[in-house]
Parts: C-alpha cells; structure tokens; sequence
C-alpha cells in the first residue's frame, strides 16, 4: 500500500523537531534536579521496551509475523536494543554502540521513512515514535551528562557495524531477505537513491559513516575537567 506521507511537509519537519526538543527539555529537567536522572532514564528504558513489545503483539493480532522476514535484523533494530540496554545499565561499551547508530542511522530512516500504510496508520505512527524515542534517548544521556562516547569509539562503532551487517548479509544470501538493504534499495525514496546503483551504494554508505561517526565525537575529543557519571 502506498503511502501518503509527504517528505519534508508540515507534519513531517513538526516530527523531526520533537525529538531534540524532548532530548532537551528532559536533561534540564536531569541536570535541575538531580536525583530524577535516573528515575528519566529508567522511565525511557521502559516505555522504548514496552514499544516494541507493542509492535511485535500488533504484528502477532494481524497475523504478519513470520519467518524470515519480521527478524529484528535491520540497523535500527540492533540500536534499539543497545540502547534500551545503554539505559538501563549505563554500559559504556554498549553506549559506544548506541551512540553512533542512534544519531548517525537513525535520523537518516527519520529524513527519509520507508512507510508502506497512510499517515497516520499505526505502523507509521509506531515508525516515527520507535526511532525518534531512540534519539531522544541517546541525546539526553549525553546532554545530561550521563554519558559520553570514549577515546576509539569510532572504531569500534564501525567494526561493530560491519560484524552485524555481515551477518544479516550472510542471513539474506540463505533467506532471500533484504535486511539493511543490502540486496536492493527500499521502493520509497531515500538517500540510498543518491549513492549509485548496489553494490556501490553499500560502499558509499561505509564512507559516510565514518564521516559521520567522526563528526559525532568531534565534541567529545576534548575532555572538560571532571567526569560524568557515566563510569561504564
């Protein structure tokens, strides 16, 4: 089914400006009082949980769960889940993750949504909330000053990514699955459209994460005096 969203509209610039809004308004909250940081993080951790718990019993009632094809093996699913794990244990290996993936792939399925219902259909809906909550979940851990990316964490970010995508890779040749579309690009417009035909897309996409992952710790390459409570 089509989908009626239009890029950069009205609505969707509204839903792109919510995510560091709420980022922000959350780590004044943090850093004014406190003794709620915590209590912030733990109550993101639980309602990114409880939204994909959500997603998959919807897909379950409709019967459209099914094998290969509804494995949580897309990129955003990995970062989902490192940082609902980056939130409740402050890990600062998996924060490394999280970090990279939350603000470097996520923002870019926000530009550029793969939808296949109308706005405002649950699955979109369900779309929107699920990767913007993970924005704003890994921008308040910085912003409050719970968490930050560590010396060579741009490293492993990627060589993280590229141990993950060879397996779903590996996982799509046995399944004919198209999971981080790696096999062909999505039917919606997206990004991918502007760096060349497959193979070659795949190869852009490497460079620019690590344009991308090294722009993201540019502001952290600088220590400021004292630490965070981000101990990992």
């Amino acid at each position: 089914m089509q989908s009626n969203f239009r890029l950069f509209g009205p609505m969707h610039i509204a839903i792109l400006s919510v995510a560091p809004a709420m980022a922000a308004i959350l780590a004044l909250l943090a850093r004014r009082f406190r003794a709620g940081e915590k209590a912030i993080r733990l109550l993101l951790g639980v309602f990114l949980l409880l939204n994909a718990f959500l997603w998959y019993g919807y897909l379950a009632w409709h019967h459209w769960l099914s094998f290969p094809g509804s494995l949580p093996l897309e990129l955003c699913d990995a970062t989902l889940c490192l940082t609902i794990i980056a939130l409740f244990t402050l890990s600062a290996a998996i924060f490394d993750l999280a970090y990279y993936g939350a603000l470097a792939g996520t923002p870019m399925a926000l530009l550029t949504p793969d939808l296949w219902e109308p706005f405002p259909s649950f699955s979109t809906v369900e779309f929107f909330v699920t990767h913007g909550m993970v924005v704003v979940a890994v921008l308040y851990l910085v912003w409050a000053g719970s968490a930050r990316p560590r010396p060579g964490s741009v490293w492993r970010a990627l060589l993280a990514g590229n141990a993950f995508a060879l397996a779903v890779g590996v996982f799509n040749l046995i399944f004919k699955t198209n999971y981080m579309y790696l096999c062909w690009k999505p039917a919606n417009p997206s990004l991918l459209d502007f760096m060349g035909s497959w193979p070659w897309y795949i190869a852009s996409g490497e460079g620019i994460a690590l344009v991308l992952f090294t722009l993201l710790y540019l502001p952290f390459r600088v220590r400021r005096p004292g630490r965070t409570r981000y101990e990992g």
